[in-house]
């Protein structure tokens, strides 16, 4: 059974980002990409939460959940990816929510856990055009939507 994708209340008129990318394949391939992005992670560079002006080393680690009902989100991951992905249509629009989790070693090398950021990702498919429409939704902004939309794209040449 196919099911609307789509949330309900994703920002209509101000969408921060856009960015539009020849697509050859499906969106039920999107899903299936999206799911084996969940729980990945990088490195990156960022100012401390504690000292102001002095830049760490932190990780940032992906969590990827698909809306179901037009109104609440569920995890996407590989595990559950199967059973998501034959709901899904062909073409047509759905809508990500995209955590990312940050967290820095300490002077003990203990893992330190701070504020992430939350995204908004509507993946719409017309054709071979595939247009991301990314919002900050939450956090303190230290990832940028593009940088959201980059490793999607990135992925999706990485998995082909």
């Amino acid at each position: 059974m196919m099911k609307k994708r789509i949330y309900h209340r994703f920002p209509r008129r101000e969408v921060q980002f856009e960015q539009k990318n020849r697509y050859y394949s499906d969106l039920p391939y999107l899903v299936k990409v999206m799911a084996n992005t969940d729980g990945r992670f990088g490195m990156f560079v960022t100012e401390s939460v504690t000292r102001r002006g002095y830049r760490i080393q932190a990780k940032r680690e992906i969590k990827v959940e698909i809306v179901m009902n037009g109104i609440d989100f569920s995890p996407l991951n590989y595990r559950n990816a199967d059973s998501v992905v034959g709901t899904i249509e062909p073409e047509g629009m759905v809508d990500f929510r995209i955590s990312l989790k940050y967290s820095y070693l300490d002077g003990e090398y203990s893992r330190v856990p701070f504020k992430g950021d939350v995204f908004l990702v509507r993946a719409i498919l017309e054709g071979d055009v595939l247009t991301l429409r990314i919002n900050h939704i939450d956090g303190p902004g230290r990832t940028e939507c593009g940088r959201i939309a980059d490793t999607i794209v990135d992925e999706l040449r990485r998995e082909s």
